[in-house]
């Protein structure tokens, strides 16, 4: 297998409203990573995207991008994975150059929701769940959230104030970052206020519906040697996994361990050859604060029923030993579904090339990004590294 490098990054603001299309967002994202990348040829386009067909009744978005992009006749296609679409057209993006079936592709992730009314995003959401066991009786994400922070809640002893942390970190780190669609800091005080929408999940526990588009440029050694800059570090990718569990939180083995979460993180581990320890960063799927305190503890970050914790003691802070949601993540960046797992990509990529501004975490050099799928049934995980 050959090694993958990321030579170029793009993002389109996070919106809620957009009087453009899907397409045009996306290829927006393409040819802003293509010029950052100083490349103009690709020969393969991965698009990450869940609702398009059901929310525009656009389906082939591959060949539709590429073509917008200016990239007709290339190989393109979609790849869809939920909330994890994202990260499933970064990985096949990876295994398409490490196979050497490639030497140059663009991962694009894409998703535009805001465009129709409430009940039809909310059901077109709904379709990453087991709709037999639970979208037909009347379950949304919203409600599968709150059932899982309720037996969190209840098991653990954790109080409310508990989630706090992650909100309100999600929030400050949102301010610094321009394509961030949330530029509100909140505290304790506005976190306990906050609306609840299902019980005990508040507005400020969960990510905002919205548009938007990233994409990344990977590429084989010698087309990144190429590509290489004098002033900018080069970053590599040290592993591409993908774990799962059921799709359904009735087939679990244990509703509070998200098994996906613990397979794809120990196979990245093994695969990049490091230990947790070992990472400056941890970008993860922060959609509902209790996904983030349930993925903590099942990377094995945290032990079982403490993952809140680590929010209380500031460790997942820009200045923490553990960073999540450098750049706002889901919360406060915002989540448009099928493109969130390419943005967490473009954000980290430019914390380990020292572009993140005021979010710059100090001498960040490995970083772990993971994607998750639904309530966790699909787990899209990369290790990133600046080599150089």
């Amino acid at each position: 297998m050959r090694s993958v490098y990321i030579i170029g990054a793009g993002a389109t603001a996070v919106s809620k409203s957009t009087p453009h299309r899907g397409r045009y967002l996306a290829a927006e994202a393409v040819r802003g990573a293509l010029h950052n990348a100083r490349i103009e040829e690709v020969s393969a386009l991965y698009v990450g995207n869940m609702m398009s067909g059901i929310l525009s009744d656009q389906q082939q978005l591959g060949p539709l991008i590429a073509d917008i992009s200016g990239l007709r006749g290339i190989e393109a296609m979609t790849a869809e994975a939920a909330c994890a679409s994202g990260g499933a057209a970064v990985r096949l993006g990876v295994m398409s150059v490490a196979g050497g079936v490639h030497d140059a592709v663009v991962s694009c992730g894409m998703e535009r929701m805001t465009h129709v009314d409430k009940e039809r995003m909310t059901a077109a959401l709904a379709t990453a769940a087991d709709f037999e066991l639970e979208g037909s009786r009347g379950e949304s994400f919203l409600s599968l959230n709150a059932r899982l922070m309720a037996l969190y809640m209840e098991r653990y002893d954790v109080k409310p104030e508990d989630f706090a942390p992650f909100a309100i970190n999600a929030h400050s780190n949102a301010m610094a970052n321009p394509y961030a669609l949330l530029h509100k800091p909140i505290d304790l005080d506005g976190y306990m206020n906050s609306r609840m929408i299902v019980d005990p999940v508040k507005i400020m526990d969960a990510s905002p519906v919205c548009n938007g588009a990233a994409a990344i440029v990977l590429a084989s050694e010698d087309v990144a040697r190429r590509a290489a800059r004098a002033d900018l570090p080069v970053v590599r990718i040290r592993a591409s996994t993908m774990g799962t569990d059921s799709l359904g939180l009735a087939g679990r083995r244990d509703k509070l361990f998200l098994d996906g979460v613990q397979r794809s993180t120990e196979r990245a581990l093994a695969q990049a050859g490091v230990q947790r320890e070992d990472l400056d960063i941890f970008e993860l799927h922060d959609a509902y604060t209790i996904i983030s305190v349930l993925s903590l503890e099942a990377a094995g970050f945290a032990e079982r029923g403490t993952g809140a914790k680590l929010g209380a003691e500031g460790r997942i802070a820009l200045d923490g030993d553990l960073p999540i949601s450098t750049m706002g993540g889901l919360k406060a960046r915002g989540h448009p579904v099928g493109a969130t797992g390419v943005y967490q990509m473009v954000e980290t990529y430019r914390q380990l090339i020292g572009h993140a501004g005021p979010n710059q975490v100090k001498d960040a050099v490995l970083a772990m990004v993971q994607n998750v799928g639904g309530t966790g049934a699909t787990v899209v995980t990369h290790i990133i590294e600046r080599v150089r």
